[in-house]
């Protein structure tokens, strides 16, 4: 079956990828909705272009669609009867156990015709960090909630003494209630790896973020 992926160009996203890709999905496109001028990334606030850079780096094809927070279930829909028109038959989702936005992503694809896929739902949070490291990805962390992770966490890798450090937090590890994001940049479903040059930490409405400003492909 055709489909595109959700994308945030976070762990999961990547990881929702990686699993539907093996369980025999043809994946097409990724789809990723960005703020009314296009810069950011609506779901981190990652730079447009860097997610364009992901795309490149999978050599699979993205579609960003502009949007408000008023207007993201409109522009969504758009979005997806495009891909519609380019034989799509299928969305992906990297939703773990938050019911109410599984509501959302089944109604919004039954409303424009196709199926919703959620391939890490129901996961245990340490499994799926732990099958995520196991197999290979590379993700650091972009963003923090200042009032519970520092400024110290940016730039860190996902790895298992990371997943330990997260325990002793007490903190959802995979990051579900915001308490972190992250920004993939190697792994199995990657052509090239993303190189890192040059990033500033910046602080906005009680969040540090990553700020990278100079990148390659490998």
């Amino acid at each position: 079956m055709k489909t595109f992926v959700s994308w945030s160009g976070g762990k999961e996203s990547n990881f929702a990828l990686y699993q539907a890709a093996k369980e025999g999905f043809r994946i097409s496109h990724l789809l990723n909705m960005v703020t009314e001028e296009g810069e950011r990334s609506r779901s981190h606030g990652l730079s447009s272009k860097l997610i364009r850079l992901q795309s490149e780096a999978l050599n699979i094809p993205l579609l960003q669609q502009r949007c408000g927070w008023t207007t993201y279930e409109r522009e969504f829909k758009k979005a997806v009867l495009k891909l519609k028109k380019k034989g799509i038959e299928a969305g992906v989702f990297g939703d773990i156990d938050f019911q109410e936005h599984r509501d959302w992503v089944e109604r919004v694809c039954r409303e424009v015709g196709i199926k919703a896929e959620l391939p890490l739902w129901s996961k245990g949070r340490k499994e799926l960090l732990e099958e995520f490291i196991l197999a290979g990805f590379e993700a650091i962390i972009v963003a923090v909630k200042a009032e519970v992770l520092g400024k110290d966490w940016l730039g860190k890798k996902i790895d298992k003494n990371l997943v330990r450090e997260l325990e002793k937090k007490k903190i959802d590890l995979c990051g579900e209630s915001g308490e972190y994001h992250t920004f993939v940049i190697n792994g199995p479903i990657f052509k090239r790896r993303i190189k890192i040059l040059k990033s500033n930490k910046v602080f906005k409405d009680g969040r540090w973020f990553l700020d990278i400003l100079n990148y390659e492909l490998d």
